[in-house]
């Protein structure tokens, strides 16, 4: 197979603390021989194991950056037994430009995955973490957040595997972190996630979404700093034990967690994120703005559970998420 483009400044086998970049060749009309330079840190010492640490994979998702940033700032090799990789915008076009996706090639990191070195720049980054990042890894944390589309309960995520020994470490990893919610998450779509490159590869993988609207408060930024010092310390890699309060554990066991919007209009929600709602109540209603005749659709749970997320802006589109309705375990 082509050889990835990407060259790393750092040296992922040396001893102590380096800064430095992950350099993608990107010719364009303000650089012909340009570089994109994607910010990483490598924290070294001794042979235990490796954590990767990832956030800006959606890059209007500013939870993870930031705590990423703070950690790759703090972190002290004498403190570490064993190796952790910190890159805190992996889609680091889309970050810059405050976007989901790349503003270079449209394409959304997390669903092209095992990525193409001949491809486009998205592709040739997942291609990196797929061949080159991930098989270093024993634990991968990758952090979300809703970004300018959804808003979130705070939560911690692990999947249902087919390796009930590889999901149960995951889930140990997932209530280590210790986020106010943690949940075994029925993703959407599956194919083409970061997520599913790294649980195929057998890596112990949990990601989150810790808030959204496109920004980050205090305590979504506490819960994700907090979360990254907690797994550090289950994997062993920092001493002391994870700092653990109480959380919430739910449950996604089939499609009717999802409610759409088979409408277009002006969203009223009738429920708080949090709350627990019952089936057949009213989640949302979705007025009509191009008349005003009355026209409402009613959107309803499906189940009984936890309303966990939501849309974000205050209008809708047809086939938007109105919102998920999570099982409380």
């Amino acid at each position: 197979m082509r050889a990835n483009p990407i060259t790393a400044t750092v040296d992922f086998d040396q001893e102590g603390t380096q800064h430095g970049f992950l350099k993608l060749p990107y010719s364009h009309d303000a650089s012909a021989w340009g570089s994109i330079m994607i910010p990483i840190t490598v924290v070294k010492k001794g042979e235990g194991p490796t954590v990767l640490l990832t956030g800006g994979n959606h890059g209007d998702e500013y939870e993870g950056p930031i705590a990423l940033f703070d950690l790759a700032g703090k972190l002290d090799a004498k403190d570490v037994n064993g190796r952790v990789i910190i890159i805190p915008a992996m889609n680091y076009p889309a970050f810059k430009g405050a976007r989901r996706t790349s503003p270079i090639d449209n394409r959304n990191m997390n669903r092209v995955f095992p990525g193409n070195p001949a491809g486009s720049v998205t592709e040739k980054i997942a291609d990196y973490f797929q061949r080159t990042l991930l098989p270093l890894a024993d634990y991968v944390l990758d952090i979300h957040s809703g970004g300018k589309t959804l808003d979130f309960v705070p939560f911690c995520a692990a999947h249902v595997l087919e390796s009930k020994e590889l999901q149960a470490q995951c889930v140990a990893a997932m209530q280590a972190f210790n986020a106010p919610y943690s949940i075994m998450l029925l993703e959407v779509d599956s194919v083409g996630m970061y997520d599913t490159a790294a649980e195929e590869m057998g890596k112990v993988f949990i990601s989150t979404e810790v808030g959204g609207g496109g920004t980050a408060s205090a305590e979504t930024i506490s819960i994700a700093k907090k979360g990254v010092s907690n797994l550090l310390r289950h994997a062993g890699v920092l001493k002391g034990e994870p700092d653990i309060s109480e959380t919430v554990n739910l449950d996604m066991p089939d499609h009717r967690c999802f409610v759409y919007s088979e409408s277009v209009g002006l969203i009223e929600y009738c429920v708080e994120l949090g709350e627990e709602v019952t089936f057949g109540q009213l989640i949302a209603r979705v007025h009509d703005i191009d008349r005003t005749n009355g026209t409402v659709t009613e959107y309803h749970s499906e189940i009984d559970g936890v309303f966990a997320a939501r849309h974000f802006p205050g209008l809708i589109a047809m086939g938007d998420i109105v919102g998920v309705v999570a099982l409380k375990v």
